[in-house]
Formats: structure tokens, sequence, C-alpha cells
């Protein structure tokens, strides 16, 4: 397999990472604030926990896409000194 072919496979990989982590926290967020409200307040008209869920799990995906791409920022800069060999 091509170097490029590699190269696209592993942005392709580290896209969905961040894609599917993104959403998966904002929904577990909302989940449990929807469960919290449907425990708590019995059903009636009060959406707090939701809201308050929402706003975790939007907080939890941004702090882990900041995660992600620390991370790869910081692999980056590891292998700028260094020859790969591609020319």
């Amino acid at each position: 397999m091509s170097s490029f072919k590699k190269e696209m496979i592993h942005l392709l990989a580290n896209y969905g990472h961040v894609g599917f982590t993104f959403v998966a926290c904002i929904f577990i967020g909302l989940g449990g604030g929807i469960i919290l409200d449907q425990k708590v307040f019995d059903g009636s008209t009060a959406p707090w926990f939701t809201f308050i869920g929402l706003a975790f799990g939007i907080a939890a995906g941004f702090k882990s896409l900041f995660d992600i791409l620390w991370r790869v920022k910081k692999n980056d800069g590891k292998n700028d000194g260094k020859d790969d060999g591609r020319g």
C-alpha cells in the first residue's frame, strides 16, 4: 500500500474518532439528563436535568476534542526533527 493511502486512512481514522467521541459525549449527557428528569420530576414539564446533562455532554465533547487535538499536535512536534525517509 502506498504511503499516500496509509496517510489518508490514518487521517480518516483520526477524524472518525473525533466525530464519534464528540457525538457520543453529547448523547450520553442528554440521555442521562432525560433519565434523571423522569426519575426526579416524575414526568412533569421541568426539563432541568435534560438541559444540565446536555450542557455537560457538550462540555465533555469539547474537552475530548481538545485532548485529541493536543495529543496529535504533540505527536507531530516529535516527528519534526526526524527524517522519515520520504525525501
